[in-house]
């Protein structure tokens, strides 16, 4: 089963949606949108883009090598991910 889109109401002239896995799991919930409309485009564009996307490590749990050095020049990707440039 996929995951479910759920658009929902934040006060009188707001929405947002959440994306929920099939455990029930929240992975995402998206910012809020001033039209059902826009909440519903915003569902479109996450369906387009998601299986695309590159992954962006900017945790600082990795060492970053000084500036300068070649090891600064040739970062290491994850294992299995794209990396997009920072």
């Amino acid at each position: 089963m996929a995951g479910i889109f759920e658009i929902a109401e934040a006060g009188e002239k707001a929405y947002f949606f959440k994306l929920t896995a099939p455990d029930g799991t929240v992975v995402a919930v998206s910012p809020l949108f001033n039209t059902i409309k826009g909440a519903a485009a915003g569902i479109t564009a996450v369906r387009e883009n998601a299986a695309t996307g590159l992954i962006v490590d900017k945790s600082r749990t990795r060492k970053k090598p000084p500036i300068g050095t070649a090891a600064a020049r040739s970062a290491t990707p994850l294992t299995g991910a794209r990396l997009a440039p920072s």
